[in-house]
Order: C-alpha cells, then structure tokens, then sequence
C-alpha cells in the first residue's frame, strides 16, 4: 500500500468522536461518570469497533478494554479513557482512544507495516473511584485491597458493587506482558492555551506533572455565633481562610516556574450561619514535575501548620492523602511526533509539559511512552463547554497516525 493511503480519515475520526459525544451527552458535553450507563455504553461501542482495526476486544475485571493484534511484528500500545469528569467536556479522553483506534485501523490491515498497533481504553483515569485505576491495575501497580476500599467520590458507592453491577465482577484483570510493546502513545487535548495563543497545532510533551493531594484539618471550638466575643473564639473556619490567604502569600518565594496548587474544597463543621465552626477541612494539592519543589512546598505547608497550632487559637493537621511521581516523556518518541508534525501539520508543534495528570505516566513506568496535545480552545477544560476545532483534531490525527508509523519503523 503506498504512504498516501496510510493516512488518517478524517472524517472517519469526525464521525467516531461524534458518535461517543452523543453517549451521556450533556449540553455541549457529556456526563459519562465511571461504570455509569453510558460509561458502560461507551465501553461496549469501543469493544465492536476493534475487529475493525483487526483487534481482538476484551473488557478486563477493572473496566479497561484491550484491542490486542496477533500480526507479527513490533507492537505500539495506544489510547486513553472513555468515562469524563461529571458534566464534563466531550474530548477529554475519547480524542485519544479515537486516535489510537484510527491509528489501529490504518496500519494495522497493511502488510508492508512491520507490526500493529494496539488499543487501550484505561478505566477511571478521572478518578472517580480512585488514581488511574486501569493502568495501575495494567501495570500491576493496584492490589485488590485497594479496589475493596474503592468509593465513588460522588455517590460513596463501593468500587465492588459498581464492577458487579457492570457485570465485571469475577473476570481476570488484564496485565501487561513484559517486553510486548516498544512503547505507548497517547493524545489528548492541551486543556490550556499554549497552543491557541501561538497558533500552533500540535504539542509534544515533554515530561507530565507530580500531583500532591492533602487533607488539612483545622479544630477549634464550637460555640454560638451571637454570644461568644470575638476576642475569644477559636473559629476553626477563620483559621482556615487565613490559612490559605497565607499559603498564597509564601508559596511564591518557593516554587518552581510551573507550580500550580489549588484549594479544591472546603467543608466547616456543623456548617450553621448562628454556630462558630468548631472544625474546618481544606482538600489541597500541588502540581509540580520537580520532586524537589514539592518537598520545599510540603516542609513550608507543615511549617505553617505548627505555627498555626503553637499560637494557641486552633490546632491544625496536614494529611498527605496522595503522592504521584512525575514521568518524562520518552526522547524517541517526542522526535517521532516531531517529525510527523513536520510532515503533516507544516511543523507547527512546541515542547510542552503537561500540567494535568494522564494514563502515560502510569505506563511510562514499565515502558517507553511519549504524548501529543492538540489545541484546546479558549483552554477550558473540565467543563461541558470544553471544545477543539475540527480542522484541528483532523489534524492531529494525521500526526499521530504518522508518528505512529515512524515508531513502528525503527
């Protein structure tokens, strides 16, 4: 077959995106929470499509799907994730599966291509139930003791009960076999606006971020709004909003150029408008790829903490809930995105880390894994306004189709 047919549909891809975007859809997005219906639907549209791309489907014991080739030859693990964020956007994760997928499709059938490419769609990246439980669980990096104490940070539903329900329960978890792939590829949206604002199409990632997650607790003492003097009291929630006033105001002086931190939720105890709150949580967390920064970070955290807890009004507790090491992307294949990019998309690509946490960390773990980004626009994401232009996400695929050609060459 000659290099011109080898090339992404990009109406073919169009149509597929499309297709998923109307599972669960959700005004301009979607709602697929993990192991909900639609979830479920999407799995099972994914697992059809496969023979496609002359792929083998399997739905393994943790929800990810398995396209595996028995073409000889080298193979390339491809994909991503098919449930979102609640009321979330429609690209986030399935961009990546429908690329693998048409990447799968495209060389897979041809037999002057050395080896195929094969197709993963990891179970709760988005973390639902936990921390990229599919490709912790591929890696062997998830015990069963985990998926036993597993909730849905929704609803409080035990992961258990949820495998069960989908009819999973019982089925073996799917585990990588050494030295089967020469790498993983995944895409994704940019979820920013580095791209958008330079006018360029394609990002080649060049290393992903730490996550940091922290529980902080701050006690102090319940007592009635209208009769306690201010002198007096020992307002948990007080200390709490000065808490993080303060961690804005040191942070800086000790971060990296990339750090990100963000409080994401806040709960005061009992929560009553003529009732001092007697106990405050803060849900924290850091974002760096330095290790290093992030320990500055937590020292300074704890720090504020003691200091907090010696001045006598509240005590504070810092709980490090999770940790996540930072992956850097593999130099072969950020130079195989590159030169896809310069074949199909005029070179119009930047070296870029990711600041959002994906699969390809996990699996950069056990093998080679590299990520390319296409544009986002206006950088929403997490949202059902979430959105990429159409020209841009053909054009991504014909870069990622390409790239995956060029691993599969060497």
């Amino acid at each position: 077959m000659s290099d011109n047919m080898l090339r992404a549909n990009g109406a073919r891809v169009l149509a597929d995106l499309y297709a998923l975007r109307a599972i669960g859809a959700h005004n301009t997005g979607v709602h697929k929470p993990t192991f909900s219906e639609p979830h479920l639907r999407s799995l099972q549209w994914l697992a059809q499509k496969l023979p496609e791309a002359g792929l083998a489907a399997e739905i393994d014991g943790i929800g990810n799907v398995l396209g595996t080739s028995s073409k000889p030859g080298p193979k390339l693990l491809a994909g991503s994730h098919l449930e979102s964020q609640n009321y979330a956007g429609w690209l986030d994760g399935p961009l990546g599966v429908i690329y693998a997928l048409e990447a799968a499709r495209v060389i897979n059938p041809d037999p002057d291509t050395r080896g195929a490419v094969e197709v993963a769609s990891w179970c709760d990246e988005e973390g639902h139930f936990g921390s990229f439980l599919g490709s912790r669980s591929y890696v062997g990096a998830l015990t069963e003791a985990e998926i036993d104490a597993a909730r849905d940070r929704t609803s409080g539903r035990p992961m258990r009960e949820a495998l069960h329900d989908a009819g999973l329960a019982g089925r073996p978890r799917v585990a990588a076999v050494p030295g089967r792939h020469i790498g993983y590829l995944e895409a994704h949206i940019e979820q920013g606006q580095t791209l958008e604002g330079g006018g360029l199409s394609i990002g080649v990632v060049t290393s992903i971020v730490g996550i940091w997650q922290y529980r902080i607790r701050f006690t102090g003492e319940q007592n009635h709004a209208g009769t306690t003097r201010m002198d007096v009291r020992k307002d948990a929630g007080l200390a709490l909003a000065r808490f993080c006033v303060g961690i804005d105001e040191r942070f800086p002086s000790l971060c990296g150029p990339r750090t990100v931190w963000t409080t994401g939720r806040i709960t005061l105890d009992p929560g009553a408008p003529s009732i001092i709150p007697g106990a405050a949580e803060m849900l924290f967390q850091i974002r760096d790829d330095d290790p290093s920064v992030i320990a500055r970070l937590e020292d300074l955290l704890r720090t504020m903490a003691d200091d907090v807890t010696a001045a006598g009004r509240c005590s504070v507790a810092v709980e490090r809930l999770r940790t996540g090491a930072p992956a850097m992307m593999d130099g072969t294949i950020q130079q195989a995105i590159e030169a896809a990019s310069l074949a199909c998309a005029g070179g119009k690509s930047i070296r870029i880390p990711s600041g959002a946490g994906h699969d390809a960390q996990v699996l950069a773990t056990i093998m080679p894994a590299g990520m390319l980004f296409v544009p986002s626009i206006g950088g929403i994401s997490h949202h059902w306004t979430e959105n990429t232009a159409d020209a841009d996400i053909v054009t991504g695929a014909e870069v990622f189709v390409d790239a995956c050609k060029r691993l599969l060459a060497r």
